[in-house]
């Protein structure tokens, strides 16, 4: 019996509807969500998602302010504008497109954006405060996986959930959230030992590691919910991602499509965590 495919589309659409109501609800009251979104350079993929962006705050009733910015821009001036946006009370959430020219470092950069208006979750404050538990902007991509997996009906409680891949943004906030949700969480990576054998065992599998194909169907357990975050270009030009989807979904009960899967729910995300900034901002519960 083949999986049942967790679409990305009505999930997003839902999350988008629900912050467009609450939007105008602010807008009511003088008040309109702005997300401020630095582009670096001409990267075709980041105008690509920077384009989503700007059409998904536009679906929400949000304002979008975008900043050009030319590829050999200095870290010193590109801290400046990051500086005047934290100051800008008009503005609630802050995103630099990833990534950045060799002459900037990310983490320079990204520790400058403040945590209150940190949508997409990335600063060590709302890191830190993710990993203990408080309130904080959860990043995009794993807020979005777990809320396809919470669309399943599928308890996490005692499930074990296998995450490959261990990056900051998100492989590692993903294993931490799938914790939070009492799974017992494996996380394997490029150094991992007998990866198949580990991936075999999970009830919740999270492919992350930017691999076409990666994921093979006989690494999957029958009745696995498979979660598929790589978005890649297959040997045919056309999208794809870290799973060999057609094989996965002979073993598993759930499984995300590339495209049309965890994208979009990222996407929605950070329309939900841009909202949540500016009622924070003026204090709206």
């Amino acid at each position: 019996m083949a999986a049942q495919r967790i679409e990305g589309k009505p999930l997003a659409a839902a999350v988008k509807q629900r912050v467009a109501l609450e939007v105008e609800q602010l807008k009511q009251r003088g008040i309109r969500p702005c997300l401020a979104v630095i582009l670096v350079g001409e990267d075709p993929a980041s105008q690509v998602y920077v384009a989503g962006k700007e059409r998904d705050c536009a679906q929400c009733g949000m304002e979008s302010r975008l900043y050009r910015l030319p590829a050999d821009i200095t870290q010193a001036a590109l801290l400046e504008l990051l500086a005047q946006l934290a100051a800008d009370r008009e503005v609630h959430g802050i995103l630099v497109q990833l990534p950045l020219p060799a002459q900037i470092d990310e983490q320079t950069v990204i520790a400058a954006i403040p945590p209150e208006k940190d949508v997409d979750g990335f600063t060590p404050v709302n890191l830190g405060r993710m990993l203990i538990g408080q309130p904080c902007f959860v990043p995009c991509t794993p807020a979005g996986c777990l809320e396809m997996i919470a669309s399943t009906g599928v308890s996490l409680d005692g499930k074990h959930a296998v995450v490959v891949g261990r990056s900051n943004i998100v492989g590692k906030p993903a294993a931490v959230l799938l914790l939070q949700r009492n799974a017992t969480v494996t996380v394997c990576h490029s150094r991992t030992k007998d990866l198949a054998d580990h991936c075999r065992r999970a009830d919740v599998l999270v492919a992350a590691v930017g691999k076409a194909g990666f994921i093979t169907g006989d690494m999957v357990k029958p009745g696995a919910v498979v979660i598929d975050v790589g978005i890649n270009r297959g040997a045919d030009g056309k999208l794809c991602g870290d799973v060999d989807f057609a094989a996965a979904s002979e073993k598993a009960s759930f499984i995300t499509p590339v495209p049309g899967g965890v994208g979009l729910m990222t996407r929605a995300m950070l329309m939900e965590n841009t909202l949540r900034a500016a009622k924070l901002l003026h204090g709206i519960e």
